[in-house]
């Protein structure tokens, strides 16, 4: 190679030097933009094509459903139209019977005279209670039953008379006081004995 060419040999490397220069430098650019098809960015979010936002999780890690709105409260009637509560006693009250007219002996007294008199009264027992309702209902007063006639005292003559004349015979009245034969073992000799008796009380 002359002196002569040198010059031109110098200039062919400077050209290619920069020729490669501007190549690499190209390339090493990271903020080019690619020479692709352009991307379209993302529909914004109050199109109708926007996504809907996702549901936050809750503490547990799931993602809880929207809460739904409570249910309408059902309305209580007033206590007015409830109406009261009633209560049965605990005991039904005593039943109250007539009294007995004044001048009526009782039912014990008429036994007690039948036993001074030596008449069979066995196994005397008070039964008053038949004459109320829950009983026979009679409307008496007082009523002592024995083994051999039943003493009846009502609280007034009319009333003693109408329940012996439905006894017919089986029964002796005096004023309020009737003796019942019924149930009784008595024989018909021995009832004028306690008839007697009866009429002796004042």
């Amino acid at each position: 190679m002359t002196v002569r060419s040198l010059p031109a040999v110098g200039a062919l490397l400077v050209a290619v030097a920069l020729a490669a220069g501007c190549g690499s430098g190209d390339a090493d650019q990271p903020n080019a933009a690619p020479s692709g098809p352009s991307v379209s960015a993302p529909a914004a979010s109050g199109s109708p094509s926007a996504t809907p936002p996702a549901i936050p999780p809750t503490a547990g890690g799931a993602a809880s459903p929207p809460a739904s709105p409570p249910a309408p409260a059902t309305p209580t009637p007033p206590a007015e139209a409830q109406g009261p509560t009633q209560r049965r006693p605990a005991t039904p009250p005593p039943v109250v019977l007539p009294q007995r007219p004044a001048g009526a002996p009782g039912a014990k007294q008429v036994v007690d005279a039948f036993k001074a008199a030596g008449l069979k009264v066995p196994h005397a027992k008070d039964r008053s209670v038949d004459c109320g309702p829950d009983g026979l209902g009679l409307g008496c007063s007082e009523v002592i039953a024995t083994d051999t006639v039943t003493v009846y005292v009502f609280p007034d003559e009319i009333s003693a008379g109408d329940i012996a004349e439905t006894w017919g015979g089986q029964s002796y009245r005096r004023g309020a006081v009737v003796l019942n034969y019924l149930e009784a073992k008595t024989p018909a000799a021995e009832r004028a004995r306690y008839e007697r008796v009866l009429n002796a009380l004042r």
